[in-house]
């Protein structure tokens, strides 16, 4: 069974959702077919909840006659027949309703949940209804019956499977699958969701789940390339990639897939193809676990990083204070994405200032606590990475005009990363291009 996930942009207007069914039917193959909400749905369902939480009804309000208005626009033109149009018309009204009853509820987290939840059950919905007008034979399988997260917000990855092959079980005459990305259910049976980009996610669970035969995630560009294509004009899709180095270009940074997309596929040595819709005989990227090759791959920038140092000349080599330290990112669920030390003083980084304000309260009686705001992590990412003859000399010569902050080299054989200040991410992703890969 094959496992194939077309995100926003390749169902975001009509034609493209013509297309992904043109894709789907290649092949005889059973499949299980995993979209997300049409292209800005999400943004705006965001925007509605935020109005909400507010208590601006009448932004809300606005918000939702808008959307409602685009989606009665894309089934006029996705489906041709009055009987199917009606059909797909009723969904939107159906949704809508929905959304229109909550502008008189109380907000909740719960109720933002449900909120987030529309746009994948629209699009699945209105799919499979053009599905049924072209005389395709499908299901559709609703994510909520089989996807769930447990207290720590983390897939249920034995019930996953137990659900889904009851499923599948009960229907093997069927060969095509429609389902949700980004949706479950929570510990408490409520609607959540797997956070942003979750429709990656859903893909590869299944994929694990049913031990497909490849996992193939359809987007807007022709697989991973070795640098930001938005920032750097001359780059290269890479074909083959471990899936250590597509984790840690994922993790930090690498728009097109989701960081939590390789775990559950790796799992199960599932390959994971990432292929262009909007050119769908390219060869994009297969990720498996080997990696082709050794020696620096592609490099890749997260945003939005917080620096904090804490310097303690008294008690850095006192038995216990690292521990101490990583007590206080593990009580406020802060992950560290690097971390370098001296004799006097312990740097880390994170990318999420939610508890910022607490972690630095609690650090200061170790020590002075410097914080620095607005930084990036570059990473550069390859097989084998420190293998590479004169890889240090090269990348250094590189970017010896940028002010790089931190070093993170050793923990992984497979990157490099660096830190430094976020004015300067452009141009060290262009200076590495040149540098690394002479382009």
């Amino acid at each position: 069974m094959k496992i194939m996930k077309f995100g926003g942009t390749s169902v975001g207007k009509p034609e493209r959702m013509r297309q992904v069914s043109e894709l789907i039917t290649r092949s005889d193959e059973p499949k299980v077919v995993v979209l997300s909400a049409l292209s800005g749905t999400t943004n705006a369902l965001v925007e509605i909840s935020n109005h909400l939480a507010e208590s601006n009804r009448d932004a809300a309000k606005q918000k939702i006659d808008a959307l409602e208005a685009h989606y009665r626009a894309f089934v006029l033109d996705l489906v041709q027949g009055d009987a199917l149009r009606d059909k797909a018309n009723a969904i939107v009204t159906e949704h809508f309703e929905f959304l229109n009853i909550i502008l008189r509820i109380s907000f909740s987290e719960a109720l933002n949940k449900d909120i987030l939840a529309q746009g994948e059950l629209m699009s699945t919905k209105l799919f499979c209804v053009y599905l049924e007008e072209q005389g395709i034979d499908h299901m559709l399988l609703p994510a909520l019956e089989f996807m769930s997260i447990d207290s720590n917000e983390e897939p249920q990855i034995n019930v996953i499977r137990t659900r889904l092959k009851q499923i599948l079980k009960a229907h093997e005459a069927k060969k095509l699958f429609i389902t949700q990305g980004y949706i479950c259910r929570n510990a408490r049976g409520e609607v959540d969701n797997l956070k942003r980009g979750g429709s990656d996610y859903t893909a590869s669970l299944i994929a694990a789940a049913v031990n497909a035969s490849v996992c193939e995630i359809w987007t807007d560009i022709d697989g991973m390339h070795n640098n930001d294509p938005r920032i750097v004009n001359k780059t290269v899709a890479i074909e083959q990639l471990s899936f250590e180095e597509a984790a840690e270009l994922a993790y930090f940074g690498a728009k097109i897939l989701h960081p939590t997309c390789i775990w559950p596929a790796q799992q199960e040595n599932v390959p994971v193809k990432l292929l262009n819709t909007m050119q769908p005989d390219a060869v994009g990227t297969v990720i498996t676990q080997e990696a082709g090759s050794v020696g620096v791959k592609a490099v890749a920038a997260k945003d939005g990083i917080i620096a904090i140092k804490i310097k303690s000349s008294r008690m850095l080599l006192a038995y216990g204070f690292l521990r101490k330290i990583f007590e206080v990112f593990e009580k406020y669920k802060t992950s560290i994405d690097m971390i370098t030390t001296s004799e006097v003083a312990v740097s880390v980084t994170i990318d999420s200032g939610a508890a910022l304000n607490s972690i630095v309260k609690e650090l200061e009686p170790f020590g002075t606590v410097e914080v620095t705001r607005d930084e990036t992590i570059v990473s550069i990412v390859g097989n084998e990475i420190a293998r590479t003859e004169n890889v240090l000399q090269r990348l250094f010569e590189s970017i010896r005009e940028i002010p790089v902050t931190m070093v993170s080299y050793g923990g992984s054989a497979h990157n490099i990363s660096l830190l430094v200040p976020g004015a300067h991410k452009t141009r060290t992703l262009q200076l590495l291009n040149e540098g690394l890969f002479g382009l």
